[in-house]
């Protein structure tokens, strides 16, 4: 757990250093889980955010977008049930009078095991080498076996309990457990509690006569509610999806995890209404499809898995995630919940509008049923960003620090480096530039020797440096390095752009899916 705490340490402290992400308000000395992102991790997300939409939207012909508002009539959430459902279980320690999830610290508990799981993985693997059968070993393992046991009857517990509302029963997990407070080492628990997690605020150009508002807990709503408009003005036919991505505000105890869990975050999310009995068949298919996305990152396969929730949410009759592995341990990245009709007939209860489709084959009216898919853009902004961050030992005996976020998704896709700052280099230099940023984001960089330039680029994630020098002028031809091979070739000027943009190209990344 130390390490991965190290390791966490440098993914926040190079976030800060190469422009990604700033604590807000920082000067006044910050606000408590709410972060800025720098100018590198702005372009970061916001493609991140197109790779998804893409994907989502312009591959797939029964798919749109909308972009539905923040503020909705209040009515909205108690359809939905936030307004009575929407909770965490949370649990204070009584001595150093701090507040925790109390799934949470179960959670992070079962993280040990696994951890502890991982840890045999690898002793074995080094043991027998190129014939270490991975999954034969975690299947007949006793050592294992009985850590794999012993977490997932915690896990099986601690669903049923919440599921049941047994706060009392979490609460005595939790002792049994022996879990002490991460910060103090007590454990002396008050009981757990369930506290609503909504933003109230009000609208209205005097007191007496505001509303009352939300902030919204999740953007998914906005799409329920219009589901009609999309429908009859998309001349949408049964199966189709909408998608949206945007702000989403939670009052939620925050876990000492940089952007992993926010008050004010992003979301990418996507509602595929479906004919009902055929929720299972899309269940599987859309868990299928969101991991190959994930996967064409080229990010590890390994880093991924499925995890079935325990307790379903009030809505869902089947819920999985997709969990990664996060610097503290696999973490959900993105869920995939079969929603049943439960909202468009909460909402049609509530509003009074019928809210169904009428399907011309069957000649028949039905609320359609729901599949959900929802990511975390920021969830995933760290992980692109902590997965990426590595340190090299090269032939020479020296390290690097490198970030390999993939170059799809790089910020900037390419240095120029003038050699020199004279004999007409720099003039040279920036007219590539000129020309290759009407493509691409393009950063100019003269300042130091240009190894040293190289290895602030790799640091900052960029994956091609072109450098401008002396035989430049004679030829027209350049040094273009590539940040993971390191490997340098000469090129000429003409054929920068085409090869830059064979491996940037959206197009070609999103072919894997």
């Amino acid at each position: 757990m130390a390490n991965q705490e190290d390791i966490f340490k440098k993914v926040i402290s190079h976030a800060k250093e190469y422009g990604y992400v700033f604590q807000s308000s920082e000067i006044y000395d910050g606000l408590s889980a709410v972060y800025d992102y720098g100018q590198n991790g702005a372009e970061l997300k916001k493609n991140i955010r197109e790779y998804w939409w893409k994907a989502m939207v312009q591959l797939n012909e029964n798919i749109v977008g909308i972009d539905a508002a923040i503020f909705m009539h209040p009515t909205t959430w108690k359809a939905s049930g936030h307004v009575d459902a929407f909770n965490d279980p949370l649990i204070d320690n009584k001595d150093y009078k701090k507040r925790y999830r109390a799934d949470v610290l179960i959670e992070d508990y079962v993280a040990k095991i696994e951890a502890k799981i991982e840890k045999e993985v690898n002793k074995a693997a080094k043991r027998f080498g190129d014939s270490f059968d991975k999954e034969q070993f975690l299947a007949t393992n006793n050592r294992v076996i009985g850590y794999q046991e012993k977490a997932d009857s915690i896990l099986k517990r601690m669903g049923k309990s919440l599921e049941n509302e047994d706060l009392a029963d979490v609460k005595a997990l939790i002792e049994e457990l022996e879990i002490a407070c991460p910060l103090s080492g007590s454990k002396n628990w008050t009981d757990v509690k369930q506290v609503n997690l909504m933003f109230g605020t009000k609208l209205g150009a005097s007191a007496d006569s505001a509303m009352d508002l939300y902030l919204r807990p999740e953007t998914a709503q906005g799409i329920f509610v219009n589901f009609l408009n999309v429908q009859k003005t998309g001349r949408m036919k049964i199966p189709f999806g909408i998608a949206q991505t945007g702000k989403a505000f939670r009052n939620e105890i925050v876990a000492r995890q940089f952007i992993f869990r926010m008050r004010e975050f992003e979301q990418m999310e996507m509602q595929f209404f479906i004919k009902p009995g055929t929720q299972m068949e899309w269940y599987e298919a859309w868990k299928e499809k969101r991991m190959k996305w994930h996967l064409s990152l080229g990010m590890g396969a390994d880093n991924y898995r499925f995890h079935d929730h325990e307790k379903l949410a009030h809505y869902a009759d089947a819920a999985a995630d997709i969990e990664f592995r996060f610097p503290f341990g696999f973490k959900e990245l993105e869920g995939i919940h079969s929603r049943t009709d439960f909202d468009l007939g909460k909402h049609e209860e509530y509003s009074g509008k019928k809210l169904q489709y009428f399907d011309h084959e069957e000649n028949k009216s039905y609320t359609p049923y729901v599949l959900e898919t929802s990511i975390g853009l920021d969830r995933m902004f760290l992980a692109v960003f902590s997965n990426a961050l590595q340190e090299e030992e090269l032939e020479n005996g020296s390290t690097r620090t490198v970030l390999k976020i993939p170059a799809v998704l790089a910020p900037n896709k390419v240095a120029v480096l003038p050699l020199l700052k004279r004999d007409g280099l720099p003039e040279v230099a920036q007219k590539l530039v000129d020309e290759l940023k009407w493509d691409f984001n393009v950063d100019y960089d003269e300042k130091d020797a240009v190894g040293r330039r190289y290895r602030r680029q790799d640091a900052a994630g960029t994956p091609f440096c072109v450098t401008v020098d002396h035989q430049t002028l004679e030829d027209d031809t350049v040094t273009i390095r590539h940040r993971d091979s390191m490997e340098q070739s000469r090129v000429k000027l003409s054929e920068v752009k085409d090869i830059i943009s064979k491996e940037v190209d959206m197009r070609y990344w999103l072919q894997k899916i």
